[in-house]
């Protein structure tokens, strides 16, 4: 029997997009990111991976051409169904964590599901954060965490809710290289045991060595794809 090929979870075909003022950030980019895969979009500031990793976690969208995110066209979807979209189907992890900090680790974790209406809120959080190997840490504060920890409860969040995109921007950019290594491997684990598509902007020479594909970007255009 042949292997049955795997169904990209996002699609961008001919993306191009164009600020105000005329600026061109993306000069008709095309991509398809694998569920199950990494992928690190590769480059020197301005390049347009940001742009790009924006428009695969539909918070923005192309001027022209069509991003399509877990079978949806992100640009025809009205405000109500883009929330929806990205807090079912896309989980979200940043450089500089974005914790609340009023709220303890676990209650980070959770908010998601509170927001989504989930049931069982508390007993799901604290399974993610078992599965990022902090739930001893699940009463603390962000504050009372270190920048590896705090990094590793913004994954637990970003995937409480069983993702199937995972959007990481410079995930390690603010860490040391044992806390980096730690986060990175938690990235790996997300795409191989959870099947997550995940897409990383990085710098970083050790963030990329984890993707399958290796997308370099100069100029608003795609310069090459390492698979």
């Amino acid at each position: 029997m042949f292997a049955q090929e795997k169904v990209a979870a996002i699609s961008i075909r001919d993306a191009r997009k164009t600020y105000e003022g005329g600026t061109e950030a993306l000069r008709g980019v095309s991509l398809e990111i694998l569920p199950g895969q990494v992928t690190a979009l590769l480059g020197r500031s301005g390049c347009g991976k940001t742009t790009l990793l924006n428009l695969c976690g539909a918070m923005d969208f192309p001027t022209s051409g069509e991003v399509v995110v877990a079978g949806r066209v992100t640009s025809s979807l009205g405000d109500a169904e883009l929330t929806a979209l990205r807090r079912r189907e896309i989980g979200f992890v940043f450089q500089f964590f974005q914790l609340l900090p009023s709220l303890t680790a676990l209650e980070n974790v959770e908010l998601p599901l509170l927001l989504a209406g989930a049931k069982n809120t508390e007993a799901t959080a604290m399974e993610r954060l078992r599965w990022v190997e902090l739930e001893g840490k699940a009463r603390s504060l962000p504050t009372q965490l270190s920048g590896g920890q705090m990094q590793r409860v913004a994954i637990a969040r970003a995937l409480v809710h069983d993702p199937k995109i995972l959007v990481a921007d410079e995930p390690t950019g603010n860490l040391d290289t044992v806390s980096g290594d730690a986060v990175l491997k938690l990235i790996r684990r997300a795409a191989s045991e959870l099947g997550a598509a995940v897409v990383m902007a990085t710098h970083s020479v050790e963030a990329a060595a984890i993707a399958e594909t290796k997308v370099r970007m100069r100029d608003g255009r795609i310069e090459s794809i390492e698979r």
